[in-house]
C-alpha cells in the first residue's frame, strides 16, 4: 500500500521559511519521481515542484522559483520542500505525492503565512 506522510507545517509570517517532509512507503521510492502539490483554500490542487529519482533535475511553479527548494533523501524515503520568503498567497495544505495531479499523496501540511 502506498503511504505520504507530510509533516512540518504551521504558522509563519510572510517573509519566514519553513521545511517540509514526506516519509514514503509502500512503493519503489527511489526510483520514483516525486512531487509537492498544494491546494489553497476554495481552489483546486496546484503542482508545486518535482524531483528526479536521484535528484539531480527538479522543476518548479514559477510563482516559486527562487523560493522553494525541493530535494530528497532516498535512503530514509523522504522528500523536502524548503521554502523561503513566504507569501500569503503560499497558504494551502501541501502534498507529496506520486504525480502532478495528486495521485496518492496523503493528509497533508497546513501551511498558513499570516501576520
Amino acid at each position: 500500500e502506498v503511504r505520504m506522510v507530510e509533516s512540518g507545517g504551521g504558522l509563519v509570517q510572510p517573509g519566514g521559511s519553513m521545511r517540509l517532509s514526506c516519509v514514503a512507503s509502500g512503493f519503489a521510492f527511489s526510483s520514483s519521481w516525486m512531487y509537492w502539490v498544494r491546494q489553497a483554500p476554495g481552489k483546486g490542487l496546484e503542482w508545486v515542484s518535482t524531483i528526479s529519482p536521484r535528484g539531480d533535475v527538479s522543476t518548479y511553479l514559477y510563482a516559486v522559483k527562487g523560493r522553494f527548494t525541493i530535494s530528497r533523501d532516498n535512503a530514509k524515503n523522504t522528500v523536502y520542500l524548503q521554502m523561503n520568503t513566504l507569501k500569503s498567497d503560499d497558504t494551502a495544505l501541501y502534498y507529496c505525492s506520486t504525480d502532478n495531479s495528486g495521485t496518492n499523496r496523503g493528509s497533508g501540511t497546513q501551511v498558513t503565512v499570516s501576520s
